[in-house]
């Protein structure tokens, strides 16, 4: 990958640096994962805050000294890296945007890893200055990793299953379509839903002793078939790709129990599963975590081994829809089980049925279980996302800053913090040795050069949490600001968190001479999950009543902003809130950015839609209350718009924004569209996400006047 000189210049433009640091991560450390033993620290980290190329590091803790254990310039692979698609897919899914290595796997004692480059699995022992020794496994692979002895690796590659014996040196393939299969079956690989919705984006998973793998089987047959094209290029052929929109069928997925001789015997999942949403096997159970199509009943299975046979041990319920939450169910070392559950408008963490934190403490996710000690993550303010700790003798303590949003990892009595505030500039990551001593990891990342002024806004109880950014060379008085809505606004994510880097673009375009106004309204998470479920039928009306409550609450406790000259921005469902926001409320809103936006709900995947509208032949009025293709007929005064989309984009794809133009223009409103031909939803490209930016920015003060 080639490095962006604009990185490391500092008279370079926010908007080109930000976008070639990859908003600044470049460099800083991520993914660490801590050995059994509490000696050894692994994690990612390019070289410097302009290096694209990310490399795999070691720590010794004792020393606190790191170790470069592998740059992926110094292995034998084409300079620029060759991704098989199904890896592509999966970065896409996860949004990674770096390159090198981005991801790792361990054995269980955590003395190997094994990793890929550009299509090619190496492994490499965890000692300073060991070399990485290829995998020989014809092709491009996706996804290998080691049994948890170390003594084989397995890997995917073009939908089939393979395991590489590290004694002999051979390998050879366990599982994989075979004659009477579709075009669309594979073994071991995440299908889209799995991975865009569930976070699961593994396909098998080693049994604890080495000797078998549960391996998941997708049949995308039964799937629609759309084709994104890429209209500037004529001559290539459009991907064709399976795409479950609402109300249609999804990929089969099956999950089988594969012996090291291909001996296989399959696993009952239960006669109402639809999604296979993780496995989780240990040395005490063998987990499989299943989900009904409509997802008000999530089972937790036990399996066995040996049969395949399951009974359920744990049933959850719910009216609206059960969330997933990520790091269990697992076990404490005494094999008590830990999961989550949500009480008392609460999210807790459940040890053996009883919830072992308060109410009020809103669990966030499961990061590690470490003997009998649960690490996780948990927000008191929704703004603040914390690292705690919980164990039988000291109950739920915080671990680290009250502040801020910070992650964790933790094994052999060492845990890793790793976060941010608003009082410094990007990530700090720290080493809490067992002895209370601690030691630091190093960043490469750069500074922005830009420190947000964010202001909190007061709303009623159950309203949506504001912040309010100005330029830093206004004078209060001096002049009224035409104002800037920044929102997402939707699901799964918050904009309004304790940290700088949640709030730089958002400065910027204060910078540009706007009050930028950034709400979190009902459906974000973070207030528990009432709060969550506020939007269940109908995605439209109350998130949008939240954000003109919010710029409303800041109009008032802020002043100088001027309410006949607001706009609104946004990407994704943040694009869908800014359409629906000039087309429904043109009486507050004044013009629109709406980056990659959700038109029509029927058009996107049936896991994410379904959970919130339910199944579009149960509940039509739902779609029809949550679309916005009919508005534009309805809406006086029009206002301007511009919409914007990757035409390479596989999740909310381009006939969202189309088929949007197409009702604009039939109704006499004034609008842009800005194509973004080879574009995904991630917008990674360095100039396309600088001069989005100054696009806008121009856009929006023209619209405004």
């Amino acid at each position: 990958m080639t490095v962006d000189p604009a990185a490391s210049d500092p008279t370079a433009s926010f908007p080109r640096r930000q976008a070639a640091t990859r908003r600044f991560t470049l460099g800083a450390p991520r993914r660490p994962t801590v050995s059994p033993d509490g000696r050894r620290v692994v994690l990612l980290r390019s070289r410097a805050g302009d290096d694209p190329v990310t490399c795999l590091w070691l720590l010794d803790v004792p020393s606190g000294q790191e170790h470069l254990l592998v740059d992926p310039r110094d292995l034998d692979v084409p300079g620029e890296e060759d991704l098989p698609p199904e890896e592509r897919a999966r970065r896409e899914r996860v949004r990674e945007q770096s390159g090198g290595i981005v991801e790792y796997a361990l054995d269980a004692a955590g003395s190997l890893a094994v990793f890929v480059v550009s299509g090619r699995a190496f492994t490499v022992d965890l000692v300073p200055g060991a070399s990485p020794e290829p995998l020989p496994v014809d092709g491009p692979v996706i996804d290998p990793r080691p049994d948890p002895t170390g003594a084989r690796v397995a890997a995917v590659r073009a939908g089939t299953l393979y395991v590489h014996e590290r004694a002999t040196g051979t390998t050879h393939a366990l599982a994989g379509p075979e004659d009477g299969d579709g075009p669309g079956v594979s073994w071991g690989l995440a299908e889209f839903i799995a991975a865009e919705e569930m976070n699961r984006y593994r396909g098998y998973w080693w049994s604890p002793d080495g000797s078998q793998l549960a391996v998941a089987r997708v049949d995308d047959g039964p799937v629609s078939r759309w084709w994104i094209a890429d209209p500037a290029h004529p001559d290539r052929r459009p991907t064709e790709m399976p795409y479950p929109a609402a109300g249609t069928a999804n990929a089969v997925v099956d999950l089988v129990l594969v012996d090291l001789d291909g001996t296989r015997t399959a696993v009952d999942l239960g006669a109402d599963t639809a999604y296979l949403a993780d496995v989780a096997w240990s040395v005490h159970d063998m987990l499989v975590t299943v989900s009904t199509r409509d997802q008000r009943r999530v089972d937790v299975r036990r399996v066995d081994p040996d049969t395949g046979e399951t009974t359920v041990a744990v049933e959850q319920t719910d009216d609206v829809w059960v969330d997933l939450v990520g790091g269990v169910p697992t076990h404490l070392s005494d094999g008590a089980l830990v999961r989550c559950a949500d009480r008392d408008d609460t999210r807790r963490l459940v040890v053996d049925g009883v919830p072992v934190t308060p109410a009020g403490l809103q669990v966030r996710g499961v990061a590690d279980v470490d003997g009998d000690t649960v690490l996780f993550t948990a927000s008191e303010r929704p703004e603040d996302v914390t690292v705690w700790t919980w164990s039988r003798a000291d109950g739920a303590v915080r671990l680290g800053p009250q502040y801020g949003v910070w992650s964790g990892r933790r094994a052999g009595g060492v845990t890793v913090l790793a976060g941010a505030d608003l009082d410094s500039d990007g990530t700090r990551t720290t080493v809490l040795r067992a002895d209370g001593s601690s030691v630091g990891v190093v960043s490469h990342a750069q500074s922005p050069g830009l420190v947000p002024q964010v202001r909190r806004v007061a709303t009623d109880p159950g309203g949506p949490s504001v912040a309010v950014l100005l330029p830093h060379d206004h004078v209060a008085g001096s002049r009224r600001l035409p104002v800037l809505v920044d929102p997402y606004g939707g699901p799964h994510s918050q904009r309004v968190l304790a940290s700088r880097g949640a709030f730089l673009t958002s400065q910027w375009f204060a910078d540009q001479g706007f009050a930028v106004v950034v709400a979190d309204g009902r459906g974000t998470p973070g207030r528990g999950p009432g709060y969550e479920r506020a939007v269940f039928g109908d995605l439209a009306t109350p998130v949008l009543e939240d954000q003109v409550a919010a710029l409303h609450a800041a109009a008032e406790q802020v002043g100088d902003l001027d309410l006949d000259r607001v706009a609104i921005r946004g990407w994704s469902f943040g694009g869908y809130l800014a359409a629906l926001a000039v087309l429904r409320r043109p009486d507050v809103f004044h013009a629109a950015v709406a980056g990659a936006p959700v038109t029509d709900w029927r058009l996107y995947d049936t896991h994410y839609t379904e959970r919130y509208l339910d199944h579009p032949d149960m509940r039509p009025d739902a779609y029809e209350r949550s679309s916005i293709l009919h508005d534009p007929g309805t809406t006086a005064p029009a206002r301007p718009i511009m919409l914007v989309h990757g035409l390479a984009d596989d999740n909310v794809v381009a006939a969202h924004t189309l088929r949007l133009s197409s009702a604009l223009l039939a109704a006499g409103h004034p609008h842009t569209v800005l194509p973004l031909s080879g574009v995904t939803h991630m917008t990674p490209q360095e100039v396309v996400a600088e001069n989005l930016l100054l696009l806008q920015v121009a856009f929006l003060r023209d619209a405004l006047g």
